[in-house]
């Protein structure tokens, strides 16, 4: 048997669904209903590729040139995006997590993010995966260890399947009424309403030839706070809803042109997000995490159709 190159592998079961954590970047790493993959994860002896599952913080998505200014301080992050001169993601997503709490269907991970260069602030930040009746939630919560704001903004970045071999023939719906356009390098650059045009989800669609990289606003929600991407088969018989709770205000959706032959369009991520792209530098949807504040988001993903 090969080692495991993402650590301790946390399996959550609750009746048919099961889930397989990681210790490498408390990622999520699986999620099946029975024979069913809800989620194109990677196997434990593989190395995580394309964000798989992975949790974005303190920022998500990309900022300019790594570079941003805070309470008057400029700051300048390493290139983790070096082709397109962005900084990727975040900077939790290649650390060890403590594993706190571990029963059948839930598991409690955390870190603390010390101060460096480019982010010289120091948090402790805790994951908690719950697989119950309604799916999985996920609840992640920073905390500001030190004596200065620090600028937040969480992600997650799982890769959404509902039963088809390629996207293009899923059903997808997504509430949201405004795009984010963006240039070559991943940044917005502008906001549109998405009516009239080929970005306009809010009714289900076949998701065909549409490519997706692409950064989604004021969603619409439910009686209970939620927002709710589906990926449907066509048949209508099964599917995957992801939702995001109060707090996550974006959602970037990538169909998965750029990835290597044989892993394209295979799958939809589907990101919640607390804040849109460059965020660190436009200010839009950033927390200003002050000394001993916490922030908690919850999102999570529910298969139907059984």
């Amino acid at each position: 048997m090969q080692e495991s190159r993402t650590g301790r592998q946390l399996t959550l079961r609750h009746g048919s669904h099961e889930v397989v954590v990681v210790e490498l970047g408390a990622a999520l790493r699986s999620y099946t209903v029975r024979e069913r993959a809800v989620i194109d994860g990677f196997a434990a002896q593989d190395l995580i590729t394309a964000g798989r599952g992975q949790i974005l913080v303190p920022w998500p998505n990309r900022i300019r040139d790594g570079r941003y200014r805070w309470e008057g301080q400029e700051l300048q992050l390493p290139l983790t995006e070096p082709a397109a001169g962005n900084a990727l993601h975040g900077l939790l997503r290649w650390l060890s997590w403590r594993v706190v709490e571990e029963s059948d269907s839930r598991a409690v991970l955390e870190v603390q993010l010390w101060p460096q260069p480019g982010y010289p602030f120091h948090l402790h930040v805790g994951v908690e995966y719950t697989l119950g009746d309604g799916g999985l939630e996920v609840a992640v919560t920073a905390r500001n260890l030190g004596a200065i704001a620090a600028p937040y903004g969480f992600g997650q970045h799982p890769y959404v399947t509902a039963g088809t071999a390629a996207v293009d023939e899923a059903v997808l719906t997504v509430p949201a009424r405004t795009r984010l356009i963006t240039d070559e390098r991943g940044l917005p650059v502008a906001a549109e309403p998405v009516a009239g045009t080929a970005y306009d989800l809010r009714a289900p669609r076949a998701v065909g030839a549409l490519r997706l990289d692409t950064p989604f606003g004021d969603l619409d929600r439910d009686k209970d706070g939620r927002a709710v991407v589906r990926l449907a088969h066509p048949s209508g018989a099964v599917g995957t809803d992801v939702w995001l709770g109060p707090g996550a205000d974006y959602v970037q959706l990538y169909t998965g042109d750029t990835l290597p032959p044989g892993e394209r369009r295979r799958a939809i991520a589907v990101e919640p997000m607390t804040c849109p792209p460059d965020a660190f530098r436009s200010g839009t949807g950033l927390v200003a995490l002050a000394p001993g504040a916490r922030h908690t988001i919850h999102w999570g993903i529910t298969p139907w159709g059984e």
